[in-house]
């Protein structure tokens, strides 16, 4: 996808090559709507196959994910699958969730698997991660900050099973060692009744005989901070330690290194170089370069301590509205430094990326339940904070494998809030579920024509891009999902299939009167999408109306 200014992209026609093949002033005219501004997709430039894993979560032992989010237990009053919320289940199934991370974020670091296996009587309590926390408000007992391990690697292999998700597993690399890592793969996959662990899976409240068949393996997460506090060099060390030699069982095991803190290209750079030196082949043995980017600001910008300073998840203004979906949108950048950086060393870009803690994160205050460390309302905003960063992933499938929003449920831009036996989607869940289509599906370029916006910025004028998105192709449908971030003005936009033709055009439109708009458990469905009739005009063309502060997924039938 390209961002051009209206006045660029008339003036730019003939600089641009073969991107357009008529005189664009004269295709405008055609229409029978004014407009100002043009979307082209041009299907013959394929970009890669969207892998469905970027549409995957994440989920830690961390405020109410687990326990009141996930897991209730068998006993619970709230209607569960062998403890499992039965709900969380029906609606996650729902929107097909390739992957999804576990047991942490920061938590993993600090968690033995080994307590979280066997019968649950018998499994040790212990120290939560994040007991400490400042914002910490659950009682003296509660799980939040002594873990009681009654949700451990069976119950979430469970989890997995029954939502038709992938299993991606985070190793503590800081706490335990490369052995207890070579036990935990032992324990998930060696084959049934061949080794003690392998009998140990199978028993239990949660017993499993076949071996869960775990493919990806997170070593470590965030080494440079609350992983170890290491250097790139001594996190280097480590991932080639922890990953030598390592019994596959049939499995194709994938490794995912721990990588950057959002721009945090030294440490991209000094592990690479460092893993260079044992040479190249070393990177056959990386499935994907980890990269952690949360979104949050205050008035004017980004504040540069992640406790303190962030703004307010439902009371915010357009300055701050704004400058959220700027932080949101550094991803792409992000996304193109990184790279370049890791091809510096791997030339053949074997190793790709992996997205796997991304979203907003606001001060705490708007939590539905006290016990919901780093929980938050999650209102339009965050829904064009998803479909933007997720449309960014789609434009960069040659390097993107996979990403984690974080997190599932009750934390952060989660998909989901619970209390009690209440349950609610949020906007971001409905933007997952209307970008299913992209799933799997070939990415494509797309030319965005349209004109900035402006607003305030410390007092000072901004600009920010008018319209951007994404579009896949299968077989004859071609999937385009549509942001206009301007909170006042619709986009009546010009939509140009280049190589073909729209016959039949469907939307899906999420958007509210009100951006603060969000969902509650006494009006949970405040927030949702729509379908509407589109008209395609009878030379092909079609133009439509993106609404203020919207997420739109037009699907097109080509001929």
């Amino acid at each position: 996808m390209e961002h051009v200014t209206r006045r660029s992209f008339l003036k730019g026609v003939g600089a641009c090559g073969a991107i357009y093949l008529v005189d664009p002033m004269r295709v405008l005219a055609q229409s029978t709507r004014a407009t100002d501004a043009r979307i082209e997709v041009l299907i013959d430039e394929a970009i890669a196959t969207i892998n469905p894993d970027i549409y995957g979560h994440f989920t830690e032992h961390l405020g109410g994910v687990i326990y009141g989010g996930i897991w209730v237990g068998e006993r619970s009053s709230v209607p569960n699958i062998d403890g499992i919320r039965a709900a969380l289940v029906e609606a996650l199934k729902r929107i097909k969730p390739p992957v999804i991370r576990y047991p942490g974020g920061c938590f993993a670091d600090s968690y033995d698997w080994r307590d979280g296996v066997g019968a649950r009587e018998r499994r040790p309590r212990r120290t939560n991660f994040w007991v400490d926390d400042p914002d910490m408000r659950a009682p003296a007992d509660a799980p939040q900050r002594f873990e009681p391990n009654q949700f451990g690697t069976n119950e979430f292999m469970r989890f997995c099973r029954l939502v038709g998700a992938e299993p991606y597993l985070a190793v503590n690399v800081r706490g335990l060692g490369a052995q207890a890592f070579y036990e935990w793969v032992e324990y998930c996959n060696a084959p049934a009744g061949t080794t003690t662990l392998a009998e140990l899976r199978a028993s239990g409240p949660v017993p499993s005989r076949e071996p869960f068949r775990v493919r990806f393996w997170g070593i470590g997460n965030e080494s440079w901070g609350c992983g170890g506090n290491l250097t790139p060099e001594e996190y280097a060390m480590e991932f080639r330690r922890f990953t030598a030699a390592v019994p596959s069982y049939g499995v194709d095991l994938k490794f995912i290194a721990s990588g950057a803190n959002s721009d945090d290209l030294n440490w991209t750079r000094g592990f690479f170089a460092r893993t260079r030196e044992k040479g190249e082949w070393m990177f056959d043995r990386i499935y994907g370069w980890g990269l952690h980017h949360y979104s949050w600001n205050v008035s004017g910008g980004r504040t540069t301590d992640w406790r303190a300073g962030k703004g307010d998840a439902i009371k915010f203004d357009e300055e701050q509205y704004y400058e959220l979906l700027r932080e949101a949108d550094r991803i792409e950048s992000l996304i193109d430094r990184h790279w370049a950086v890791m091809g510096e060393y791997d030339r053949r870009h074997r190793v790709k990326l992996v997205v796997d803690e991304w979203g907003t994160w606001y001060r705490s205050g708007t939590e539905i339940d006290p016990t919901h460390l780093l929980g938050q309302q999650s209102t339009m905003r965050d829904a064009l904070v998803a479909a933007l960063t997720l449309d960014t992933f789609n434009r960069h499938a040659d390097k993107v494998v996979m990403a984690n929003i974080a997190q599932l449920v009750n934390c952060l831009q989660s998909l989901f809030l619970t209390r009690e036996d209440r349950f609610l989607l949020t906007p971001t869940y409905h933007v997952f579920e209307m970008f299913m289509p992209h799933m799997g599906a070939q990415a494509v370029r797309t030319v965005f024509a349209a004109p900035s916006l402006t607003y305030r910025r410390n007092g000072q004028p901004a600009r920010f891009w008018g319209l951007s998105g994404s579009a896949s192709l299968r077989d004859k449908l071609l999937t385009l999902t549509v942001v206009n971030p301007h909170l006042a003005e619709s986009r009546a936009t010009e939509i140009a299939v280049r190589g073909a033709r729209i016959a039949r055009a469907q939307a899906r439109v999420l958007v509210a009167d009100d951006v603060h708009a969000h969902n509650t458990f006494e009006n949970p469905r405040a927030v949702e999408p729509r379908d509407e009739a589109v008209e395609v005009g009878a030379n092909g063309v079609l133009v439509y109306d993106f609404r203020p502060a919207s997420v739109t997924r037009l699907q097109l039938s080509l001929t």
